[in-house]
């Protein structure tokens, strides 16, 4: 094996979502954040002041589909009217995962 050859079975992806409706005050940061943990997710979540929750997750392109399923139905509670996903640029960085205030 060459230099060039390197863990390219794993493709790294990033995914930026915007998640509306009654998502803040029902525990939905730290639901995320176990998301994350349980499939090895990079990123970050945080309230908007709009009343929005807005998630970037990174990782290999199937636990990130997995964590978006789970992320489309959200924490017992929570009641979702809009979800948004947009592709972003994977940093390509080990950051952990972390709730922003």
């Amino acid at each position: 094996m060459g230099p060039a050859v390197h863990n390219f079975q794993f493709m790294r992806v990033a995914r930026r979502y915007l998640i509306g409706g009654r998502v803040q005050g029902v525990g939905f940061r730290f639901f995320t954040e176990t998301l994350a943990a349980v499939e090895g997710l990079h990123g970050w979540v945080r309230n908007l002041d709009d009343g929005r929750v807005e998630v970037l997750f990174e990782g290999e392109q199937d636990s990130v589909d997995r964590a978006e399923s789970k992320l489309r139905r959200g924490p017992r509670g929570a009641s979702i009217d809009s979800f948004s996903a947009e592709a972003a640029a994977p940093s390509e960085r080990a950051t952990g995962f972390s709730i922003r205030s």
